[in-house]
């Protein structure tokens, strides 16, 4: 197994700072912690068969529909943190059986991205008072639109009060689109590089990304005349630079290449 990563990477470091150089510029750099990047969920790439996807035999798919809210469930009070029921039912009453069905998702499937759920900051006027109601902001990004949707919920009375949309806004990416990211790479030619190292540092094929890695990233914007055309949109699409690691193991440094989310595909930098 040394002498493999030898051949290819160069140089491997032992410990914790443990990186190394190779067919994807694997080298010892510094790079985000891994705070958040073991979270379960996203997708798992699996199909179906043809027979369900067209409705039909058992175990077939049915047309996707938006849920019905949750009933209330545990409540928090004044500024409490939101709690899990708080936060399902906020969801489903912010995501309407329209919105999800003009909406897209990182997957390209319907429904917006649903990115986070905080507790709302209260009105001007509420400021001083021990009543204020509780109000969550949900948010999603519409791979349709490329837009950054925000609907403000009254946990009170359950009614949506505020919706904006907008566009070239990019907040940090979410779990999900982290591993659609990285399927995405991995299944682009120019992933051949992340996989090799990935064989190299761990002596098995890279197979499921979200069980072999750990994930970190970073929203990338276009800068002019910073790099190739193909990325001249991000920022107003959705691209993000990612920090893959190893589990228990060195990080892969791809940083020169970018996923285009919104456009689903990938794009090296130039030197």
């Amino acid at each position: 197994m040394r002498k493999i990563v030898h051949r290819h990477l160069g140089k491997v470091v032992a410990g914790a700072g443990l990186a190394v150089a190779g067919t994807a510029v694997m080298i010892g750099i510094t790079l985000p912690g891994t705070a958040g990047a073991n979270e379960s969920g996203g997708s798992d790439g699996t199909g179906t068969a043809a027979a369900q996807d067209a409705g039909q035999g058992p175990g077939a798919v049915r047309p996707g529909v938006v849920e019905q809210a949750p009933a209330e469930g545990k409540k928090g009070t004044g500024s409490d943190p939101l709690t899990d029921d708080e936060t399902r039912r906020v969801e489903q009453l912010a995501l309407t059986q329209q919105m999800f069905s003009a909406g897209k998702n990182a997957e390209g499937a319907r429904g917006p991205e649903r990115i986070s759920v905080d507790l709302a900051e209260p009105n001007a006027d509420e400021l001083d008072s021990s009543n204020a109601p509780r109000r969550a902001d949900v948010t999603f990004y519409d791979y349709k639109s490329d837009a950054l949707i925000t609907r403000t919920v009254n946990l009170d009375t359950g009614k949506v009060e505020q919706t904006t949309s907008r566009q070239g806004v990019q907040p940090p990416l979410s779990h999900d689109e982290n591993v659609e990211a990285l399927k995405l790479l991995i299944a682009d030619p120019l992933g051949a590089g992340l996989k090799a190292d990935f064989k190299d540092a761990t002596d098995q094929q890279l197979t499921d990304p979200e069980q072999q890695l750990l994930l970190n990233s970073a929203v990338y914007r276009a800068t002019p005349g910073a790099q190739p055309a193909a990325l001249d949109k991000c920022g107003e699409h959705r691209c993000v630079r990612l920090f893959p690691k190893v589990k228990n193991g060195p990080w892969i440094d791809a940083r020169s290449l970018i996923v285009d989310l919104s456009a689903r595909k990938v794009v090296k930098l130039g030197r």
